[in-house]
């Protein structure tokens, strides 16, 4: 009996991890439906195929920025009453144990645009595995229990999984809050504190009954099943209201000229760096891949070839990791690929450095900026562009080296409008040519508009260092050659263009309120 009682609990744990690893997303778009053929119906991503693994992605076209006003995160908690909640005829415990035999797992990951719901199991238990799926979305039994639960669980999350045990993850969220206030991008999709709190049962009823229409959804399955099984879906979540398109647009933000910091007090070992800015690119664009070639030459994640990570760590073994980014790209430290169905209209650049130690703060983030103005100024070269255009060729297949991972893909390409996105990727590159990657440098990156997110301990300290443009000091445990010691110097002083009132300082406490 303890051991049953064990394994319940350990299913149940896995499905929370699960459940609550990807944020919740709704869409507001202006992006066409894909003209792939996928499916002859082009509500459905459909990939048959040979595998026993079948693959699950249910979407809904609806996320955060449908959060009415006052009620941020609904969307998100919605999602999670449906993912991690009882059926009108099983309670969630009753799913689990259900689960468990056929080692099966359901989540649900909600962002600004879109809200996906993801599971897999073998053909074997398909039939079993899919009657618990349809009770969860279509017959939610929206009981009291569970909602205390999790939003119980989504307050926890901003408050201390992000806010107190994540400081990489604490300074992208920051970054976006700040780059996007006063649009629906504004907050994490998870909500705001003040707005979860007050948030009711019938909230998540009103929300379900809107959003969770035929006009919103998209089916996507991959793997071996049938066509019986593809009609049964598919007449199963005709069910659903019929529901309006949504066809709202997402203003770009509005953005001051100059550069301003925020820095995050919090009692940490060591201190986060995220810096970024506005792009008028997305998948969609003409030079996307233009500009995924630069961030994968300036900051291929995770890749010790990556220019700024030679700079940074191997060099003068600043800090861990060097990265950029031209999509969002959450829970980095623990992945090496970015997960599918994050797809937004709107997109920044952005870089990550972390962790530096506190007292050599001040001269990480000189070198950064002096790295990326460099960039800037010079572009690449021919030797450089040819290598990384072949790198990036041939590294595009990683990402849908799954079928789980292809089918959201193919999902994220229906929405920005495009092709399989590893052909669209491999024709683009092969086009490419310096010319228009050093243009696209110059369009996007030449940024005036730069956002600055740093968490630290001794925030006072390093605002003064900054503001008082203090030099910037780094301490070796053995000699340097001279080449670096040089280009310290210039380092040390190199300006950080931010007027005093830019700087500012905010308790961690105040950061998703």
């Amino acid at each position: 009996m303890k051991n049953g009682k064990w394994k319940m609990e350990n299913a149940f744990l896995l499905l929370m991890i699960f459940a609550f690893a990807f944020p919740v997303f709704t869409q507001k778009r202006a992006v066409k439906p894909a003209t792939t053929a996928m499916n002859s119906n082009s509500t459905n991503v459909f990939l048959p195929g040979k595998s026993p693994i079948i693959s699950m992605r249910i979407q809904f076209l609806t996320g955060s920025i449908n959060d009415p006003v006052g009620k941020e995160g609904v969307a998100s908690l919605t999602a999670a009453m449906l993912a991690q909640g009882g059926s009108r005829n099983l309670t969630y415990d009753e799913i689990v144990a259900q689960f468990y035999p056929i080692a099966a797992v359901f989540g649900g990951q909600t962002d600004k645009e879109m809200t996906t719901f993801i599971g897999q199991t073998h053909v074997d238990n398909l039939g079993k595995y899919y009657a618990l799926i349809r009770q969860m979305l279509l017959e939610p039994g929206f009981r009291a229990d569970d909602f205390t639960r999790v939003k119980q669980d989504a307050i926890n999350f901003l408050k201390t999984g992000l806010r107190q045990s994540n400081d990489e993850e604490l300074g992208k969220e920051r970054l976006y809050n700040i780059i996007y206030a006063g649009t629906p991008y504004e907050n994490h999709s998870i909500g705001r504190i003040s707005s979860l709190e007050k948030l009711t049962l019938q909230d998540v009823k009103d929300f379900y009954a809107k959003n969770y229409t035929q006009a919103n959804l998209v089916l996507g399955l991959s793997g071996g099943f049938d066509q019986k099984f593809s009609q049964t879906i598919t007449a199963d979540f005709r069910r659903l209201p019929k529901g309006a398109k949504m066809t709202r647009k997402i203003a770009a933000p509005n953005l001051s000229e100059g550069m301003k910091i925020d820095i995050v007090q919090r009692e940490t070992l060591a201190t986060a760096i995220s810096l970024g800015f506005p792009i008028t690119i997305n998948r969609a664009s003409k030079d996307y891949a233009a500009l995924a070639l630069v961030a994968s030459y300036f900051g291929q994640h995770r890749s010790s070839n990556s220019y700024l990570y030679g700079q940074l760590r191997e060099k003068r073994g600043l800090n861990y990791g060097d990265y950029a980014y031209i999509e969002y790209f959450p829970r980095g430290m623990y992945q090496f690929e970015p997960d599918p169905n994050l797809a937004r209209s709107q997109q920044i650049f952005q870089i990550w450095i972390r962790p530096v130690q506190p007292q050599n703060a001040n001269f990480a983030l000189r070198a950064t900026l002096y790295e990326f103005d460099k960039l800037v100024k010079n572009g690449l070269d021919e030797k450089t562009f040819e290598e990384t255009r072949d790198f990036l060729s041939k590294y595009t297949n990683i990402s849908t080296q799954t079928k789980d991972a292809e089918l959201g893909y193919a999902l994220d390409s229906r929405f920005y409008g495009i092709p399989n996105y590893n052909q669209y990727m491999k024709t683009a590159l092969s086009k490419l040519t310096l010319a228009d990657v050093n243009r696209v440098i110059k369009t996007q990156l030449g940024s005036n508009k730069m956002r600055i997110v740093m968490i630290t301990k001794n925030a006072e300290e390093l605002r003064d260092a900054i503001v008082g443009n203090k030099p910037a000091t780094i301490t070796y445990a053995s000699a340097k050659p001279q080449e670096i010691v040089d280009e310290d110097k210039i380092i040390s002083t190199y300006p950080i263009r931010a007027k005093a009132a830019d700087v500012t300082i905010t308790p961690v406490g105040k950061v998703f309120e």
